[in-house]
């Protein structure tokens, strides 16, 4: 590693030491005693921030929205009241469940009451799966935390807030974009505002498992490692690890941080997309369980194929947005995770490239259950701020988040770091410290990032990034035949990928209006997105090292950048199927290729 990278990271991280004030997300909230705070909450639009700033632009300390005040006297001055306010169910997004806030950025401030049977001796924990873009909350008119990033989870722990009884929480939610955020101002997705995602109190013990870690040891399939880590650093704690089904019961003591490593001899059964088997485990910590679902598998790279339980496996993929089908909107239950998921299944994957941010959780579950691998991104997108320490340290907090939620979830096979980013020195080191990040948080996936290929010299198309070599597999976009070349240079086009690993094309594709139809050279109808498929495919089925596709996109989805009326209408019309669920003719291109698209072996990868 050279000295300018550790400086680079070493500053990153000061930066990032002070601004992550919030407790790190406890792992599986979903197996904790919990209560759901989904459902309807009041919510005021504020585009000055009146409720949070005085006329001097400071901010206030006690007579601010979240104080949730209520008019006493009749010549109260009181120019706010959740009460009469109008509802809004949650989780969503403000921007489809009121039409007058449809390209609405800026603040609007939620609150629920809720009652709370407190039991002595439990600690409560408030859960967000995710607050577009910074979310401050306050619980009973008292600051709990804040928290920026709008596709990661947070909690604060608000056992000193919280009455047994009656109490209320108001999360200040503001979506404005900035230059120096992460994603930046530009971005081709709907920047869908609001808590987003389940809202839960945890009840636990004061002193609980916090986090766990448990996989194969490396690449080896007969011992499974790892650890579990308690929120306190109390030293000599039993902890029991249970995985019934393989017999294994073991006894874990921790050390003086509160960690209990373990490593015991197991041959589980490998989970892949033709078995996707999941173990039941139990932790055991005093008188509370904690109960997860686990898979094992190995992956890894041989020069330009990627090994999936030592086997060579082809990436049969699509990207997907955190979309909603058959409505407008973001997509975050079970059932939305469930149909998405469906329709790639339908397609014929083997994967998905989840884009271009950490989608909720119950998507990453839902393709583990189903025998998906997935990409899992982070949303650097396009121009970020590269020289920002203050990015950098939003970057590195949103990529520990992501790892941190799903290390144990063994679908995900892909960290992804970038998409689409200009090169340059800053971006180098931005980007490098990033890759570096993730392999300390997690050296058993493989890391990638999104490149682009944007022109040909004479016919021949040479990918040429610096970031070759921080990354495990060479990914990039590239869209022939839709922003730039005709359909007909793609039959004669060639490819150079000077690395040896294995290839990705993250991105290809082009846009259709669901029923459009006309001639095969009329942009927008069927027709042309299907002979994009037909020539992209063939043109891309000859690169040397190919190792899997994710075509752009499943599901058409809403963008401000898709202005075109009659067609787009705001919405970025590249998906295979449409938003209410029409299969497009290019849908059926896809599904026959990965039919016909055998497993490889040794003797035929990268031909």
């Amino acid at each position: 590693m050279t000295k300018r990278i550790l400086t680079f990271i070493a500053g990153m991280t000061a930066a990032l030491s002070m601004a992550a004030e919030d407790l790190p997300a406890i792992a599986n909230i979903y197996a904790r005693p919990h209560q759901s705070l989904n459902g309807k909450w009041s919510y005021i639009v504020d585009p000055l921030e009146n409720g949070y700033y005085d006329y001097r632009l400071k901010p206030m300390e006690k007579t601010g929205f979240f104080e949730n005040r209520k008019q006493t006297s009749p010549d109260q001055l009181v120019e706010y009241n959740f009460d009469t306010s109008p509802q809004m169910e949650i989780p969503s997004d403000w921007n489809s469940k009121d039409e007058q806030l449809f390209m609405y950025e800026g603040t609007v401030w939620f609150k629920r009451d809720f009652r709370l049977d407190r039991t002595p001796g439990k600690r409560y924990i408030l859960y967000f799966g995710a607050v577009n873009y910074e979310a401050k909350v306050w619980v009973n008119g008292k600051k709990a935390g804040e928290h920026t990033g709008g596709y990661t989870p947070f909690n604060f722990d608000i056992t000193d807030l919280v009455s047994d009884g009656d109490n209320f929480v108001v999360v200040k939610a503001d979506d404005k974009r900035a230059k120096d955020n992460v994603p930046t101002v530009n971005m081709d997705w709907w920047n869908y505002g609001g808590i987003t995602r389940d809202v839960l109190i945890a009840e636990l013990d004061d002193t609980y498992i916090a986090d766990y870690s448990i996989s194969l040891d490396g690449n080896s399939t007969s011992r499974i490692s790892g650890w579990i880590q308690l929120n306190n650093e109390i030293a000599g704690k039993d902890i029991i690890l249970e995985i019934p089904e393989l017999g294994i019961s073991e006894k874990c003591i921790t050390d003086s941080s509160g960690q209990a490593a373990f490593s015991v001899r197991a041959k589980p059964a490998l989970w892949s997309p033709d078995n996707p088997k999941l173990y039941d485990i139990v932790l055991r910590y005093e008188d509370s369980d904690i109960r997860d679902m686990i898979g094992f598998r190995t992956i890894s790279t041989s020069g330009k194929q990627i090994l999936l339980n030592g086997e060579p496996v082809f990436l049969k993929g699509i990207s997907i947005h955190e979309e909603a089908p058959f409505r407008s909107g973001r997509a975050w239950s079970p059932e939305d995770a469930a149909t998405l998921l469906g329709w790639a299944k339908e397609l014929g994957c083997n994967y998905v490239r989840l884009a271009h941010y950490p989608h909720n959780e119950h998507m990453v579950r839902t393709a583990e259950k189903l025998g998906l691998m997935v990409w899992s991104e982070i949303p650097v997108y396009w121009t970020i701020s590269w020289n920002n320490p203050g990015t950098y340290a939003n970057a590195e907090n949103q990529l520990t988040e992501m790892i941190r939620r799903d290390r144990n979830r063994c679908s995900v096979i892909i960290w992804s770091i970038a998409n689409e980013t200009p090169h340059g020195e800053a971006r180098d080191r931005f980007l490098s410290s990033l890759s570096l990040k993730a392999r300390e948080l997690d050296p058993s996936r493989l890391i990638s990032m999104a490149m682009e290929v944007t022109r040909a010299d004479n016919g021949v198309n040479t990918l040429d990034d610096n970031m070759n070599e921080y990354v495990d597999i060479i990914s990039f976009n590239q869209y022939v035949g839709w922003y730039r070349n005709t359909l007909e240079e793609a039959r004669t086009m060639k490819w150079v990928i000077p690395y040896d690993k294995p290839v990705i094309i993250s991105e290809f594709g082009g846009g259709a209006q669901a029923g459009l139809h006309g001639e095969v050279n009329a942009r927008f109808t069927e027709e042309y997105q299907e002979e994009l498929y037909i020539r992209n495919l063939e043109m891309l089925d000859k690169i040397d090292g190919l190792a899997g596709l994710s075509p752009w996109i499943l599901m058409d989805f809403r963008s401000p950048r898709r202005q075109l009326p009659y067609i787009q209408d705001f919405y970025n019309r590249k998906g295979l199927i449409s938003d209410w669920g029409l299969r497009k003719k290019a849908f059926f291109i896809v599904q026959e290729y990965y039919g016909e698209k055998r497993p490889e072996t040794p003797d035929d990868a990268g031909k």
